[in-house]
């Protein structure tokens, strides 16, 4: 009996499916025609922006992407760039200390050279020096000798000895004596 109510209450209104009924299959049957005649609009006006958004955001990623990877690539050619001008700057500056320490043990080489040279002029200078007083030493001591041996042979022999050839004589036999010495 409790079915039979149902099924008449079913028939009282109409019977079978009503598409305007709100309640039963046709909320649902309206709801779905609404949502696909509005998707082409959605489309449209909401999902196309958003969609040319994120395709604009996935194209500049790549550009980002790309340009990164470019820079990194010119970063490691101008590292190496740099490494290689600095090893030739360290090479050269290598050869400049080496020629400059050239020139340098040359110029010590030089003003050795010239030191030695002008010491051995001043010592032969000086030696030469020495050996001219030396030799006016020896002929003022010569001459000295030769007044006293003079005057000494007059107070001996009581005489007048002054004569140019005693003064000869008494100087040959200075000069006899400084050559048995040597």
């Amino acid at each position: 009996m409790y079915m039979l109510i149902i099924e008449g209450a079913g028939e009282a209104q109409g019977g079978g499916l009503n598409p305007f009924d709100p309640a039963g299959f046709g909320g649902m049957l309206w709801t779905w025609v609404i949502f696909l005649a509005s998707l082409p609009l959605m489309w449209k006006v909401v999902m196309g922006p958003i969609t040319k958004a994120l395709e604009a955001r996935d194209e500049q990623a790549s550009r980002a992407i790309l340009e990164a990877e470019q820079a990194r690539e010119e970063a490691g050619r101008a590292r190496t760039e740099v490494e290689s001008k600095l090893a030739e700057a360290r090479a050269e500056a290598a050869k400049l200390l080496a020629e400059a320490r050239e020139r340098a043990s040359a110029v010590e080489r030089q003003i050795t050279d010239e030191a030695n040279a002008r010491t051995q002029r001043m010592v032969a200078e000086a030696t030469a020096t020495i050996q001219t007083e030396r030799d006016k030493a020896l002929a003022t001591i010569r001459e000295e000798v030769v007044d006293l041996s003079m005057a000494g042979a007059r107070v001996v022999l009581g005489r007048n000895v002054g004569s140019d050839d005693d003064r000869r004589m008494v100087s040959d036999m200075v000069g006899k004596l400084k050559v048995a010495k040597k």
